[in-house]
């Protein structure tokens, strides 16, 4: 009937034109038009300004302009109730320009459009009437494009809005939304928002017509077949893989660790290809016909992902536990503790993938913050429940096997370590539910879950790096006898080899695993986001530039603490296991480790500089600043330090050396940066400055050759047989131990005098440091032998005057011989 009433009246005033005479055919139009010409933006007979949608448009930028100055949850919350009421505005306002332009249309076909060339001519008031309505139906139609764009705009600035309070869930920590116990936290349940339901309504239609779909008798037959293999990977895909790794790890790899840790690693791969595997395949049931709307592939998109990182946890709980085949555990643990633990990693990996799929769902369909909110919440409450559960439980085992007398090994420091850590988080998770912190507690739980999977990972590819290595280069396995005999290699350096290479190895996982922690999530992160993060920052230009922020800081000291202890680390594995496998000598060897350690200080420093974001640049001014300092006071600090460069480059003393520098007589014990350690013979420390080594007289007494030489001079009486006394030194000396059969112990005689004859007798011991003990020993020993041939030594001879008369002392004043 409405839509019948709507055509009579077009048809009438038609049909009342045509009747009519020419001359007032004008009139009639005229009469028409301005009877029926509507208010200019009316609506119920209540006008609307034109200026009111400036208005409008004005107060949409300011609160694009305030969004963007917001940091606390109340602001955006505030900020779009104030959008979403600009929407109602807008959408008024479109209801009221609709009516004003359907009724000029009618009256623009009222008039008809302009007669045709060569038709008779309408009069002046009809062309009039027809421009100004044609006018009015423009400005109509501009205004309410503006507001159909206006109502667009501050739409979007709404779901915006709301992305941002999602944000700030994960970001702003300190955001106290309400504790777990409260209504407001359980509000979604009991009293959920319309626009929540009627998104997910939404949601729920959608995925029910993909079931649809994947179901038709079209598309019956592969659904099927693709859902019953999904199943069977999921059900006995991994078993197949597990039997194929031991019967790989039996008959391909050789006997020894390399066998337990290249089976975890696989047991962690294949558990993530399994369940990624069976997804694939169910998601191939829906997806195959393409007809998942873009809201359900963004929502299978984010599953996957979460199914990959879930299968992640599951798997490195079996490898590292490894109840299977507890002969295999790589980690110090009894079966009892790993039997009890086995049921967190997939209880951990079920709760996190069932409440990030309700994440999804909630990113997705644009769900209000309470809803986020509950679903984050539910999910760090029961991770938090498990993260303590699990200390108790393994205190618990471990209290019933002491009560019953089984041996228990001691706990490691990196162990105990965790094991605090572990239940120091999960105890601050549950605190922060209950007083209402739910962001932190969120955070807290998902660093919690992916700290564990990359430390996780971290462990199980430093063991297989460091087995793969060894396996490879020994010397009783295939690979490392082929290499011997197609280089020529000694054993010595497959064992250089295996230590090289695996600390390589263990040097990038250390730099991926911390690449990984400071710049990864879970959920979000894969190995390609890890590696482009690496390309990344090898890449870029982060030394020019300055942007210091409290999570640069937190980041710097966190990076400081790891490079000292890699450093510290790195130093103690040259000095105590690769260097000693070298010919170096113990001098090079403390050179080289110094030499390491001074440049590995300079990068750590640089390194820290860098993630704090401090620019080169920009401490030019300090660099002025220092070298005025350093022409006055720091002078000798910098000489010192180039000395310490040039020592440790050009070596004219090395660690080990004995030296005599100004008096002091010594072993060179380290060369510092500053100064040089020398160690006295009763132990004292002398500390040198390196500069008066460059710039004094040095005597390095093993430079040129390492042995030592006892020299004794012996004066004999004239009368004695030399041979016989020759015989006998020569005899004391080869008889000794430390003198060296080459160059054999000679005797030189070496002066001939009234007092009698010098021999000296020469040996080289192995060491200028026990010349002295040497000598001690030979002196003993040669009066004895001496004593024992009734060989005397020459003795001063004196002359005793007593009573001497006064011609004598008078004659003994002149210069003339005297017969005595």
């Amino acid at each position: 009937m409405r839509k019948l009433s709507q055509t009579l009246l077009l048809i009438l005033p038609l049909l009342a034109l045509s009747v009519l005479p020419p001359s007032a055919f004008a009139e009639s139009k005229t009469d028409t038009v301005t009877k029926t010409q509507p208010k200019v933006l009316s609506k119920n007979n209540k006008n609307i300004e034109p200026s009111e949608l400036d208005k409008l448009q004005q107060r949409l930028n300011d609160i694009k302009q305030e969004v963007s100055a917001a940091t606390k949850d109340s602001e955006l919350s505030s900020l779009n109730n104030q959008t979403l009421e600009l929407v109602n505005q807008t959408d008024d306002f479109i209801s009221a320009l609709l009516p004003d332009l359907a009724q000029i249309q009618t009256q623009i076909d009222v008039i008809g459009p302009a007669p045709a060339e060569g038709a008779m001519p309408e009069s002046p008031e009809v062309m009039k009437q027809r421009s100004t309505i044609t006018a009015q139906k423009a400005q109509l139609e501009k205004a309410l494009e503006h507001a159909q764009t206006l109502k667009t705009n501050a739409s979007n600035l709404s779901t915006q809005i709301l992305a941002l309070r999602r944000n700030a869930l994960k970001t702003q920590l300190a955001l106290n939304s309400g504790s777990i116990l409260g209504a407001r936290f359980w509000s979604p349940v009991f009293s959920p928002q319309p626009e929540d339901v009627i998104r997910l309504d939404n949601f729920i239609g959608q995925v029910k017509e993909a079931w649809d779909n994947a179901w038709k008798p079209d598309t019956l037959f592969g659904s099927t077949v693709l859902f019953v293999l999904a199943l069977a990977v999921w059900g006995y895909g991994r078993r197949v893989m597990d039997l194929l790794i031991v019967w790989v790890c039996t008959n391909g790899i050789p006997d020894g660790r390399l066998r337990r840790s290249f089976f975890a690693c696989a047991t962690v791969l294949t558990t993530v290809l399994t369940l990624w595997g069976g997804a694939g395949l169910l998601y191939q049931v829906f997806a195959r016909q393409n007809t998942l709307t873009p809201l359900l592939q963004s929502f299978a998109d984010g599953v996957f992902i979460l199914i990959i990182f879930s299968a992640l946890i599951v798997g490195l709980g079996r490898a590292i536990l490894s109840n299977q085949r507890p002969s295999w555990r790589l980690a110090p643990m009894p079966d009892q503790v790993a039997k009890v633990l086995g049921i967190f990693p997939p209880a951990i990996a079920m709760v996190l993938m069932f409440f990030g799929i309700v994440e999804q769902v909630n990113t997705n369909i644009g769900s209000s913050v309470p809803t986020a909110i509950f679903g984050n919440g539910l999910a760090s409450l029961l991770v938090g429940i498990l993260g303590c559960l699990a200390p108790i439980q393994t205190n618990r085992i471990r209290r019933h096997m002491a009560a019953i007398g089984e041996p228990i090994d001691s706990r490691s420091t990196v162990a105990g370590l965790v094991h605090i850590v572990a239940s120091a988080v999960a105890i601050s998770i549950l605190l922060s539910l209950l007083i209402g912190y739910i962001p932190l507690a969120r955070f807290l739980t998902y660093e919690m879950v992916w700290v564990g999977i990359v430390l996780s990972s971290l462990y199980l590819m430093f063991k297989f790096v460091g087995d793969a290595c060894e396996s490879l280069f020994s010397a009783n396995n295939a690979s490392g006898k082929w290499l011997k005999q197609a280089f020529n290699l000694d054993v010595r350096y497959l064992d250089q080899a295996t230590i090289l290479f695996s600390a390589i190895g263990h040097t990038l996982l250390i730099l991926l695993a911390a690449i990984a922690l400071f710049n990864g999530t879970y959920g979000a992160t894969t190995p390609m986001t890890i590696v482009n993060k690496v390309i990344e920052i090898m890449g870029s230009d982060s030394l020019g530039k300055i942007n210091i922020v409290p999570a640069n800081v937190f980041n710097a000291l966190i990076s400081m603490a790891l490079g000292l202890y890699i450093l510290r680390t790195a130093r103690r594995w040259l000095n105590t296991k690769f260097l000693p496998k070298t010919t170096m000598d113990t001098g090079m060897r403390m050179s080289l480790v110094t030499l390491f350690s001074n440049i590995g200080y300079v990068i750590v420093i640089l390194v820290t500089l860098s993630l704090l974001g401090i620019e080169w640049n920009k401490l030019a001014w300090i660099v002025s600043a220092l070298s005025v300092g350093i022409g006055f006071g720091l002078q000798e600090i910098v000489k010192n330090f180039i000395s310490g460069l040039i020592l440790l480059t050009e070596r004219p003393v090395k660690v080990g050396d004995l030296v005599s520098i100004a008096g002091i007589e010594g072993d060179i014990r380290r060369i510092n940066v500053r100064a040089t350690e020398i160690q006295m013979s009763d132990k004292s420390t002398v500390i040198v400055p390196n500069s008066q080594f460059i710039s004094q007289s040095v005597r390095n007494v093993t430079m040129g050759s390492a042995q030592g030489v006892v020299t004794i001079p012996l004066t004999f009486p004239l009368d004695i047989d030399p041979e016989q006394v020759r015989t006998i030194l020569l005899e004391a000396y080869q008889m000794h131990e430390s003198i060296l059969d080459m160059p054999a112990p000679s005797v030189s005689f070496s002066q001939l005098t009234p007092d009698g004859i010098t021999l000296s007798v020469t040996g080289y011991v192995s060491s200028p440091r026990i010349v002295s003990r040497t000598k001690s020993d030979l002196l003993f020993d040669l009066l004895k032998r001496l004593r024992a041939a009734n060989v005397r030594l020459s003795s001063p001879q004196s002359l005793t005057i007593q009573n001497i008369t006064p011609e004598v002392a008078d004659g003994d004043s002149d210069n003339s011989p005297k017969d005595l």
